[in-house]
């Protein structure tokens, strides 16, 4: 595989059926639902109720995905698409296709790989990779695995400015092209899956690799226990496998952390400082003057938070429910794109996130004026199921389907997507 996305479709197609002929199958299933049975068949419990759990009775969940199936495809015939064009333009680079890899924290618990087979996977094809601030691996490792490949910097607001400040400047250094301020998880959504399971990942110190790294965070590691939190719990099986466990999970591994404090520190600390529900809109003004990258709000669906944005000075938007995982019973994100877009005319872009699950979904977001699309647990499941290269085909078959799509609706390119190419029901 490789970045070039000319007639991807009819390549990838043919790439399986050629080996198929000879008795060989794809490293990941094609179809949805199977390579979601399959990644949950090698995940562990808890790793498969965060990745694929969502918020309360989970209906903001199926509801991402039900959105699209109100929107129908109008094909038009006899148009030349033997030659098509899935490039696009984006804060004046130009990206090979309009599809972007959402953030998505603490991929250790999916493979040991985590963060840099998916930073791999996308630099492969010049799909750029927002990375996560809860990260497992961390922004400089990633981005030295992808070279010049396009890559943005997802960012939590913590309680610390000078930690959000230090983020924001590593990213810069990491040939980051934008930032993605991240503003529907200023507190965590009732996600039923993980308390009944009563695991959060933070407490054992993973999904922590771009604060244990950080020059701000570490130094805050150096004040006395009293000054940073309670005593410790009771010390018992559970506690003791705990202590171990963010041993492990912190740099350098168990056996240099077995008697250090720091660990635990780590923990205390970014449960303390993470994150922060009093940031207002007036708080921008910080971020704005910290960096001359694109900032983009992650988690607008109103279209008077949108109009807001524009007039804040922000770069971009991207409509998101956090996937499902934040309030049950949120408006989707694709049924919040018509009437941002009309707020927004143009004078930003507008990304979509939440339920993209094929490329069909990709076409229909494009033409309810969505800029690009940003695609999450699919990315996931294949790195679950066979790490950087699952992580690959799930990203190819995904623009083999749109390319596919593209060309059966009559479209030569994404600029030729009209909004009358779709209808709703």
């Amino acid at each position: 595989m490789n970045a070039s996305h000319s007639d991807i479709g009819r390549k990838r197609q043919g790439d399986i059926y050629l080996a198929g002929a000879s008795g060989q199958r794809p490293t990941v299933p094609v179809a949805g639902a199977k390579l979601e049975a399959a990644a949950r068949s090698v995940m562990s419990p808890s790793a498969w109720a965060y990745v694929a759990g969502g918020a309360g009775r989970e209906t903001t969940m199926a509801g991402n995905c039900a959105a699209f199936e109100r929107w129908r495809i109008v094909p038009r015939v006899l148009r030349d698409v033997a030659q098509r064009d899935l490039s696009i333009a984006l804060f004046g680079q130009r990206l090979p296709s309009p599809l972007l890899l959402a953030p998505i924290g603490v991929l250790e618990l999916v493979h040991r790989d985590a963060d840099l087979a998916v930073a791999r996977a996308a630099a492969a094809l010049r799909v750029p990779y927002i990375f996560s601030n809860q990260a497992s691996v961390t922004m400089e490792r990633c981005a030295a695995a992808m070279g010049d490949a396009p890559r943005w910097f997802q960012l939590y607001w913590s309680r610390s400015n000078e930690l959000v400040a230090s983020l924001v400047r590593r990213a810069e250094v990491c040939g980051c092209s934008a930032i993605v301020l991240t503003l529907d998880t200023t507190m965590l959504g009732w996600r039923p899956r993980d308390l009944d399971l009563g695991a959060l990942p933070f407490l054992r110190g993973q999904g922590l690799a771009q604060y244990t790294s950080d020059p701000i965070f570490r130094a805050q590691l150096a004040k006395p226990a009293d000054a940073r939190t309670t005593p410790p719990p009771p010390l018992n099986l559970r506690t003791a496998r705990l202590a171990l466990e963010q041993k492990a999970n912190f740099p350098g591994g168990l056996w240099k952390n077995l008697g250090s404090d720091e660990p635990r520190a780590a923990v205390e600390s970014f449960m303390a400082t993470y994150s922060r529900p009093s940031l207002k809109w007036e708080d921008l003004k910080f971020l704005r003057q910290l960096t001359k990258l694109p900032v983009l709000l992650k988690g607008v669906l109103h279209p008077a938070d949108a109009k807001r944005a524009v007039e804040q000075g922000m770069d971009g938007i991207v409509l998101s429910n956090h996937g499902g995982r934040q309030i049950d019973g949120s408006i989707a994100s694709l049924q919040a794109l018509p009437a941002v877009v009309d707020e927004v005319r143009g004078r930003i872009p507008v990304l979509l996130d939440s339920g993209i699950r094929g490329g069909a979904d990709v076409f229909k977001a494009l033409a309810l004026g969505a800029s690009a699309v940003c695609v999450g647990r699919p990315y996931v499941y294949g790195l679950a199921v066979a790490g950087e290269r699952g992580v690959s085909e799930v990203i190819t078959n995904l623009l083999a389907e749109f390319d596919l799509v593209l060309g059966l609706a009559g479209c030569a390119s994404v600029g030729a997507i009209e909004r009358d190419t779709i209808v709703g029901e």
